[in-house]
């Protein structure tokens, strides 16, 4: 199928979920408490059978996923979007047993799940994350902070990862295939992260530590746009084997092949927002009459919604083309994973920007939907990989 083009089935769909997140979702989301968990919110989620969707899904479908429901309702979609990130790890690497116990509670929305990677000194540079795994019999004691962790600290379970010890495993590339030492002779240089980060990637365990543990504390954290993100404080936290997800010192490669799938839908939920700002400086300049007719007639104003048109659509090639790399299982999906995050993100800051300053004064006034997307379209540019962090992924990819 060419990225540039949809089945009907898949028009259809998107449509359907562009309603629904109008119709259903907005307003169990205006009824939420900013900053906040928004439960009910979830629950719906889970009663449409979408978060189920998140997980059976292939990358492109995930990707008309956010895009549509980001059009309708942006925190639908970060609900939707935080419950796959934090639980992702569980199904690339779960257990039986730690799968049966969460994924359908996640599926039915009746559980929250958190992405752990983030530190105070370790953010777009995940690999040199200093929480601390101590060996303390047959498991360990988690020690260390957790910030920037979405979801937190109101999440019922948590994918951490933290550091069991040096060298503990092989060096894991940007697609999380295990790679020689990036010191040695046959070591490959096309990797998704610096020399130093890859050398940091080795033994890091990913573990599934459920909210309740002791020792394990949070505090919310005050944004720009209002989400539910925290700090976790892990004061000697007991794991086991048990809680291991995939094998102890290859936590990294779970990380980084969670990320090459969700920031491709990153850029999706960056489209969303885009087609969205789009749409609302479509129908203002249609409308909007100034200096003897409608906006639209001026050139200045045309020419800038041609611009802002021409860089959502490209945006979304671009994502729609990582998804279906990712989707074919291509050489080339850290590039394009990282192009796409690149490129949407910066382009909805542009459109969205660019549609409030057409609708002048209005779109900054509290409550408005555009005052909404442009405190919400900034975050993308940071978060899952910060808008840098993927030029050096692209360029060390050229490169390679």
């Amino acid at each position: 199928m060419p990225v540039f083009s949809l089945d009907p089935a898949q028009t259809a769909w998107c449509a359907e979920l562009r309603a629904l997140a109008r119709r259903r979702l907005r307003p169990l989301a205006e009824r939420g408490e900013p900053g906040r968990v928004n439960r009910p919110l979830l629950a719906e989620l889970g009663r449409l059978g979408l978060l189920e969707r998140v997980f059976t899904s292939s990358a492109l479908e995930l990707c008309l996923l956010r895009e549509s429901l980001a059009q309708g309702c942006t925190e639908a979609e970060t609900a939707l979007a935080l419950q796959g990130l934090g639980t992702y790890p569980v199904v690339l690497t779960g257990t039986e047993r730690q799968r049966d116990r969460w994924l359908p509670e996640v599926c039915a929305g009746r559980a929250v799940a958190a992405f752990a990677l983030s530190e105070p000194g370790a953010g777009s540079d995940a690999a040199a994350l200093t929480l601390r795994a101590e060996p303390d019999g047959a498991g360990w004691r988690l020690t260390g902070e957790k910030r920037w962790i979405s979801n937190a600290p109101e999440a019922d379970f948590y994918t951490v990862f933290a550091r069991t010890g040096p060298g503990a495993a092989p060096v894991t590339s940007a697609d999380g295939r295990d790679s020689p030492d990036p010191g040695s002779a046959s070591a490959p240089t096309s990797h998704a992260v610096p020399d130093g980060a890859r050398r940091g990637s080795r033994g890091v365990t990913a573990f599934l530590v459920p909210a309740d543990r002791p020792g394990l504390t949070g505090s919310l954290l005050e944004m720009l746009s209002p989400h539910p993100v925290g700090a976790l404080v892990l004061d000697a936290v007991p794991v086991t084997g048990e809680d291991v997800l995939g094998e102890v010192g290859r936590g990294f490669r779970t990380a980084m092949t969670t990320l090459n799938l969700f920031r491709p839908s990153v850029g999706a939920f960056a489209v969303g927002m885009a087609q969205a700002a789009l749409d609302a400086a479509l129908e203002h300049t249609a409308t909007r009459t100034a200096f003897g007719g409608p906006l639209k007639d001026l050139q200045s104003v045309a020419h800038q919604v041609a611009e802002m048109a021409t860089r959502t659509e490209a945006a979304r090639l671009l994502v729609y083309a990582a998804a279906c790399a990712y989707d074919t299982g291509a050489p080339d999906v850290p590039a394009r994973s990282a192009m796409a995050k690149l490129y949407a993100t910066e382009a909805a800051q542009y459109v969205v920007d660019a549609a409030v300053q057409l609708h002048g004064a209005r779109a900054l006034q509290r409550g408005h939907p555009l005052e909404h997307l442009y405190r919400e379209v900034r975050a993308p540019r940071i978060y899952e990989g910060a808008t840098e962090v993927q030029r050096t992924i692209i360029a060390k990819e050229l490169y390679g």
